[in-house]
């Protein structure tokens, strides 16, 4: 499946599984911007995908096809990324878009935007009446996440408990209140955490570790990925 296939105006049909897909209008306008695309069936298991996202991850045809998504999504997204597909399958919606972070073959990770489309009327091989569409676009600056994500335990546990409290919105008072620290050892923490995930404050601290699966989507209050605590 390539841009080609979606090049047509109006409702455009995506070939290559002996049927047809219609995809909207602006489901073609996104994949034509998106470098990796791929087509999942109802259970999630991909069924084809484009030369530019085997190249990414670094499989071959044979190895992504039958293969369930999610697997290729970093496990701190995968639950909040399911029920985001589900809503698709149910019918009770018709796209969504979200950050996520995928992880190549040998662990590296990279951030990317995802947009699922519900492609309805898909053949009896890949699900019957609703086939997804899926384009990603990695985000800039996905190579220095993947660089460090793929270190995994890269925080002390003290560590771990004030980036939670930065996520959460408390500043250095607080957190030096909740975690029996004075201000200055707060304030160390912080610095070699900016040091650690390479940004220049808090807001792109919580940020880039969002990005990267540090912190677990969808759970409040924030919370570290236990892979990622020494």
């Amino acid at each position: 499946m390539t841009s080609a296939a979606l090049a047509e105006a109006g409702r455009a049909p995506v070939r290559g599984l002996e049927h047809e897909l219609t995809v909207d209008t602006e489901a073609q306008a996104h994949a034509e911007k998106s470098g990796l695309m791929v087509c999942l069936d109802s259970a999630l298991r991909i069924q084809q995908a484009n030369q530019e996202f085997f190249r990414q991850f670094g499989m071959a045809s044979a190895d992504v096809c039958g293969r369930g998504f999610t697997e290729l999504v970093h496990p701190s997204m995968q639950q909040a990324l399911r029920r985001q597909f589900a809503g698709l399958v149910e019918g009770k919606r018709h796209r969504f878009a979200a950050h996520v972070v995928l992880v190549r073959a040998g662990g590296v990770a990279f951030p990317a935007t995802l947009t699922g489309v519900a492609v309805r009327g898909g053949a009896p091989e890949v699900g019957g009446g609703t086939t997804i569409l899926v384009m990603m676009r990695p985000a800039q600056g996905a190579a220095d996440a993947g660089v460090v994500t793929n270190r995994k335990k890269i925080l002390s546990e003290m560590d771990a408990r004030i980036l939670e409290g930065i996520a959460a919105g408390f500043s250095t008072i607080p957190l030096a209140s909740r975690l029996y620290l004075s201000r200055q050892g707060v304030e160390y923490h912080v610095s070699g955490l900016l040091r650690k995930l390479k940004v220049p404050n808090r807001a792109a601290l919580v940020s880039r570790a969002y990005s990267m699966g540090v912190l677990n989507v969808g759970i409040w209050p924030p919370k570290v990925v236990d892979d990622f605590v020494k």
